[in-house]
């Protein structure tokens, strides 16, 4: 029985054409879920009921930004009541 599963997969999916489309696969997947995870992750989004509206929390003198330019603020906006 599992020398007939064996031969079967080897016959039809591991065959030398499709190594590079489950290459191709195996980076998309990877980095769609890397792209999701580091965009959950970010300051917009809410995990908690606790902080529901963390945008209010915001003073005109924080920066929610990674990198500024040309504009200085006093402090950057940290997400401590998560």
């Amino acid at each position: 029985m599992s020398r007939n599963f064996r031969n079967n997969f080897m016959k039809h999916w591991f065959v030398v054409e499709a190594i590079p489309i489950w290459c191709i696969v195996g980076i998309v997947v990877t980095g769609g879920s890397f792209f999701a995870f580091r965009s959950a992750m970010g300051p917009t989004i809410q995990w908690t009921k606790v902080n529901a509206t963390p945008w209010n929390d915001i003073r005109p003198n924080q920066s929610t930004k990674l990198i500024q330019v040309d504009q200085k603020f006093d402090e950057q906006w940290r997400r401590e009541k998560l």
